[in-house]
């Protein structure tokens, strides 16, 4: 059976996830502040927010943060405005778990339900549908919602009441970003020291050091591929700066999360921010004497 679907935010990940639900056979609504984009994905273009709620049963979302989701929500053309009862709206953003559970509230109270859906996995992923969603909220309507998620998703696990999907994701992104600006780090270093860096990834790759990053990352990018269109250096310490957040109100210390700001903070200052975050090695190659990666060209 089809769904009507509507999506707010076209861009990087939205898109893609777009055109695998398009192309499963549901009818997409979108909407995203570049209008083409919704054509590209291959929705009917929507004029705003609200629009897009009045059309659909089932709305996604997928913005850069937590104060572009609240005006999206809570804005005068947006969806509680517009929004019916019963519908249900599914955030795949990457946001804050208290913003998240107070537009659980505020939704709930005009009868919308409000699920947090943090996804991972990447562009590669929604592009091959294999995404790994983490969702928070009330269980039944994420049952309703499942065969819209599994058009772009391997993997649906339910984490528990409102803003628990939003948590794990901030959880499992401090992760792969500490062991990204690790991981850049030590290469940079094994280039210094005249490691042969396709070596010596196998030798972490089968040691104790291995990890996401040196199973999928470096061994693209020693070769000169940093796999762009993924996530940026910019959204990737938004994320960081989250989970430091959320510690913080979790009463937990965290002695390792200064220094993977850092590095990004770095990519950042070095005007890298804008492009995928695997290129903090370059951050850390230029601020380590100018090392790259990549053998030159002889």
């Amino acid at each position: 059976m089809t769904t009507a679907v509507g999506f707010v935010g076209l861009g990087n990940m939205g898109g893609r996830i777009t055109r695998r639900i398009v192309a499963a056979g549901h009818t997409v609504i979108g909407y995203d502040v570049d209008p083409a984009r919704a054509g590209e994905a291959g929705a009917t273009a929507a004029v705003s927010p609200g629009a897009v709620a009045e059309a659909a049963e089932v709305v996604l979302l997928s913005l850069p943060d937590s104060p572009v989701v609240e005006a999206v929500v809570l804005g005068d053309e947006g969806i509680l405005a517009a929004g019916q009862k019963g519908q249900v709206v599914v955030d795949l953003s990457t946001s804050s778990p208290s913003s998240t559970v107070d537009l659980h509230r505020r939704l709930g109270e005009s009868g919308i339900v409000f699920l947090d859906a943090g996804i991972s996995g990447g562009a590669a992923a929604a592009e091959q549908g294999t995404l790994t969603i983490m969702a928070g909220g009330d269980e039944a309507a994420l049952d309703r919602v499942r065969p819209v998620l599994e058009t772009f998703s391997a993997r649906v696990y339910h984490m528990g009441a409102s803003g628990t999907g939003h948590t794990a994701k901030l959880l499992n992104n401090f992760l792969n970003g500490i062991g990204l600006a690790a991981t850049a780090e030590v290469m940079v270093a094994a280039r210094k020291a005249g490691l042969e860096l396709h070596t010596f990834l196998d030798v972490l790759n089968n040691s104790s050091g291995v990890n996401f990053a040196t199973l999928n990352r470096f061994p693209k990018i020693v070769d000169g591929d940093y796999l762009e269109g993924g996530l940026t250096g910019n959204l990737m310490l938004k994320d960081l700066r989250l989970y430091a957040e959320l510690v913080r109100e979790l009463d937990v210390r965290t002695p390792t999360v200064a220094g993977c700001i850092e590095a990004f903070e770095l990519a950042a200052e070095l005007g890298y921010g804008e492009q995928i975050s695997n290129r903090v090695v370059d951050a850390i190659g230029d601020a380590s004497g100018g090392v790259r990666l990549k053998e030159p060209s002889t």
